[in-house]
């Protein structure tokens, strides 16, 4: 007799195995494959369609219908840009002389200029840019993703667009109490962003005579072993913070969080099994962010964290003379922002 669990695994995996064969004798080939539709592929397909005059010789893998501009995330979450500003449909993003499949890649097989998407199909590219981004892991911190979802519990992000909508709302709720800003013990797409969404909501706390009226505390805690990457700009960060009022805790990471009780538990990362419990008032929560699972999956592409491992001066893979990387999948070592570059 089979235990529940197996049996539940073997129906899934039977489905998918059903699903796959469906589609398995759908081919396509191209010149160019880019995997991802972000603004790293999106650019890189633009630029690089324009060279063929058959629109079939760049294929972009990309399973959303909807492309978001995220650095506008932080200006939405601060009520200062509305949401619909930040979206386009992907369709009208894309370059017209690229042609779009709507998948996800499941297996990367670059032996032999492969990759299989989650439907079944198979492409064969002679060359292939790989532009998957980061993916954020809410899951990883206990009661993150239960916080998100409690209007009431007063944890947000602008990390998410589908957290993003709920900040503005919830930083308007603040009466009292603290207000806290965390910073993860992970690589971060747009690592000043935790920062510009503290001081843009201790901005509205002043304008509205909150701030020091109402005793509301403001405190950015970070994994991190400084406020700041570059000497030059964390010295003036410090000065910005010290200007107004916000309590900086260094290498302080989150690790769990109570949305009933409103307790944030945070780990000290210089004092090994040292933890401090926060109450609080509003918690703006950067999630643990990595590499796609589905990179990770594929070693022989990455480096051991399950970044795509590229040459940082030409961004070719160091193994695979076909194979590129940009954006934040990959290990080069800048930060994971656009005005690194």
């Amino acid at each position: 007799m089979f235990h529940p669990l197996l049996s539940r695994n073997l129906t899934s995996l039977s489905r998918r195995i059903s699903v796959r064969n469906e589609y398995r004798q759908i081919h396509h080939t191209c010149k160019i494959l880019v995997v991802g539709g972000g603004t790293a592929g999106c650019s890189m397909a633009a630029k690089l369609s324009r060279k063929f005059d058959d629109p079939g010789q760049v294929i972009v893998l990309e399973p959303s219908d909807v492309h978001y501009y995220q650095p506008l995330f932080t200006l939405v979450g601060g009520g200062i840009s509305s949401f619909k500003s930040s979206r386009r449909y992907m369709k009208d993003v894309l370059p017209k002389k690229a042609k779009w499949l709507k998948a996800s890649v499941v297996e990367f097989q670059p032996d032999v200029n492969k990759v299989l998407t989650h439907h079944g199909d198979t492409i064969q590219y002679d060359i292939m840019i790989v532009a998957l981004g980061l993916q954020l892991y809410w899951d990883k911190i206990p009661g993150l993703t239960e916080g998100l979802h409690d209007l009431d519990a007063q944890v947000c992000s602008i990390y998410g667009p589908d957290t993003v909508t709920q900040v503005y709302s919830k930083i308007k709720k603040v009466e009292s109490g603290t207000a806290i800003f965390t910073f993860p013990n992970t690589p971060v797409k747009c690592p000043g962003a935790p920062q510009k969404i503290a001081y843009i909501t201790e901005d509205y706390f002043r304008k509205h005579n909150l701030r020091y009226y109402n005793n509301i505390d403001v405190v950015y805690n970070t994994a991190l072993p400084v406020i700041f990457g570059v000497k030059k700009y964390a010295d003036s960060l410090w000065n910005v913070c010290k200007n107004r009022d916000i309590t900086v805790n260094l290498q302080t990471n989150l690790v769990k969080i109570n949305p009933n009780k409103r307790q944030a538990t945070f780990e000290k990362l210089n004092s090994p099994g040292e933890t401090l419990v926060q109450n609080y008032s509003f918690l703006h929560v950067t999630p643990p962010m990595g590499p796609p699972a589905v990179l990770k999956e594929h070693p022989i592409l990455t480096n051991e964290a399950g970044f795509l491992c590229v040459d940082p001066k030409t961004l070719r893979h160091i193994n695979y003379s076909n194979i590129f990387g940009i954006g934040d999948c990959t290990n080069t070592p800048n930060s994971k922002t656009m005005a690194a570059i």
